[in-house]
């Protein structure tokens, strides 16, 4: 800090651009990983040419490491990226995007007309993208078999190591289905994979899991609502399941609504978040 004060070209370093309002409000973070000012809203620097190369850095991206880092690195009061909330994740990388390139992409789609199809590109504006953006509710808990569950959001380190685990088990499944590989060493590889499948599903709704209430005792340790999971009534995950699906469809982009350039016919356009792709549309 001292250097950076003594500097001459100090006053010209990257300054906040936009302030973000998270979806979250500040709920959900751990103490210590965030720190909120008084407006509510954290501010937003533009990324840095450092930045910039690790968000186009494939590697980075899957395990997780490239998009903490950028996080930290353009919202300084985030203290800890791992732990923010997952429906936070897409709405602060949306305002870094904006912070450093300004708040319109193009995105392309096929008109939905079946006698024009014609392929078009459209400007999407960011800003309204991200006030669209929406936090479902978690505080209201699920009655079922006398218990209150309490759901949350996973982290973003909770989320990222699901989708790890996830992409492990689908390499698994392209070994099983390789007709080169004997039916003996198939049908090992498809218990191993069932199990660890199994594992990932009760690790997802764990890891969501806040608490669990029964005669007025609320339950959070994680080991012990994993092993009530495992063991419980397959309505009871069911019942989880539905509801995380209920959330995640809540916490959406918002679908676009565009008009064909070709046939002016109107409809509607789902904005996919692929960390590599939505940054590279700025270069």
């Amino acid at each position: 800090m001292q250097q950076s004060s003594m500097n001459p070209l100090a006053k010209h370093f990257r300054q906040p651009a936009i302030n973000l309002s998270l979806p979250s409000k500040g709920e959900y973070w751990p103490d210590g990983s965030i720190e909120i000012p008084l407006t509510g809203e954290i501010p937003i620097f533009p990324m840095t040419t450092r930045d910039e190369i690790t968000i186009r850095t494939p590697d980075a991206l899957l395990n997780g490491e490239g998009v903490v880092s950028i996080i930290e690195s353009c919202c300084p009061n985030i203290k800890d990226a791992w732990k923010m909330p997952s429906i936070d994740v897409d709405a602060t990388l949306i305002a870094i995007r904006i912070a450093s390139y300004g708040q319109e992409m193009d995105i392309d789609s096929v008109c939905t007309n079946d006698k024009c199809k014609h392929e078009n590109r459209h400007g999407l504006d960011l800003s309204m993208l991200l006030a669209g953006i929406k936090s479902p509710n978690y505080n209201t808990p699920i009655e079922i078999n006398g218990l209150q569950i309490k759901l949350r959001p996973q982290s973003y380190f909770e989320n990222n190591k699901t989708s790890m685990s996830t992409f492990e088990e689908q390499r698994v499944m392209q070994v099983i289905n390789d007709d080169s590989i004997e039916d003996a060493v198939k049908v090992i590889k498809f218990k191993e994979h069932m199990s660890k499948l199994i594992d990932i599903n009760l690790n997802i709704i764990t890891a969501g899991t806040e608490y669990i209430e029964v005669d007025g005792e609320q339950v959070s340790n994680p080991e012990f609502i994993k092993e009530f999971y495992s063991s419980a009534d397959g309505k009871v995950v069911r019942t989880i399941r539905d509801r995380f699906d209920e959330y995640a469809k809540q916490a959406q982009l918002p679908t676009q609504k565009v008009s064909c350039e070709e046939c002016d016919h109107d409809y509607s356009v789902e904005v996919s978040f692929n960390y590599v792709n939505f940054f590279a549309a700025a270069s």
